[in-house]
């Protein structure tokens, strides 16, 4: 029987594109749950929004969250969802702007 392959949500493709372009940090959980290792981290590095914060839980597992102005999201959540951060709004903007070609006369 013939699998059939996953549709690709264009949204989320586009707002993969857009957290290639944010500050990406990793780390390791260690004790602490994952999220909890990430907040700790932001607060203790003083990291500006937005960035991508790595937290390895083992040797397969890895979560992404992503620090914004108005907090710790899920990088899933905020890729299938990207229109609604505004710095992610304005770094979309400035890579469009950079990818305009000027053509000669």
């Amino acid at each position: 029987m013939a699998r059939r392959r996953k549709r690709k949500s264009r949204r989320r493709q586009e707002g993969r594109r857009i957290l290639e372009h944010v500050p990406q940090y990793s780390i390791e959980s260690g004790e602490d749950k994952p999220v909890t290792a990430a907040r700790k981290y932001i607060q203790a590095e003083g990291i500006s929004p937005p960035a991508l914060v790595l937290v390895k839980r083992n040797e397969h597992t890895t979560d992404r969250y992503f620090w914004a102005e108005k907090g710790l999201f899920g990088a899933q959540y905020v890729e299938e969802n990207h229109f609604l951060f505004p710095s992610l709004k304005m770094l979309n903007s400035n890579q469009e702007n950079h990818n305009i070609t000027v053509a000669p006369h």
